[in-house]
């Protein structure tokens, strides 16, 4: 995260049934874990289907299809205690290959060959606040697809 930078993020909301698929984060100085769905930065020049398509690819080696926009959310959030800011566009869709929809967790990677985990994870916790979802009002999105 580059202090005084707003990023320009996208996600998507790969669904399975109830559940959707999320990377699983740690803030040390609130001690507590979040979950966001996979993407990425969105590169100079890229329109931001293309960096959701590059992402899953370089993050988790998956091709996708079926990329439905949903709609974009401005977050404004404190991570590890320094304030971040991102302009996050959001998407549906779906992977070509299905038996990822049969794996409950695994492993993605990180441009700097950082590993992070994956779970597939139902909506009803997050709904519940039990787990908790970001960035904030990504639910909303959610439930109006």
């Amino acid at each position: 995260m580059k202090k005084g930078i707003i990023r320009p993020l996208v996600i998507c909301i790969f669904s399975n049934q109830d559940y959707i698929l999320v990377a699983e984060g740690y803030d040390n100085l609130k001690n507590q874990f979040y979950y966001r769905p996979i993407g990425g930065g969105i590169e100079y020049g890229e329109l931001s289907s293309q960096a959701l398509i590059r992402e899953v690819n370089e993050e988790i080696g998956q091709e996708i299809n079926n990329l439905k926009y949903l709609g974009t959310i401005e977050n404004i959030f404190t991570y590890n205690g320094d304030i971040g800011h991102e302009i996050v566009m959001v998407y549906d869709a779906e992977f070509v290959d299905g038996l990822v929809y049969r794996t409950n967790s695994f492993l993605g990677i990180e441009n700097d060959g950082t590993t992070f985990k994956l779970f597939w994870k139902t909506l009803s916790e997050f709904e519940k606040g039990e787990l908790k979802l970001v960035p904030e009002n990504l639910m909303t999105l959610i439930r109006e697809k």
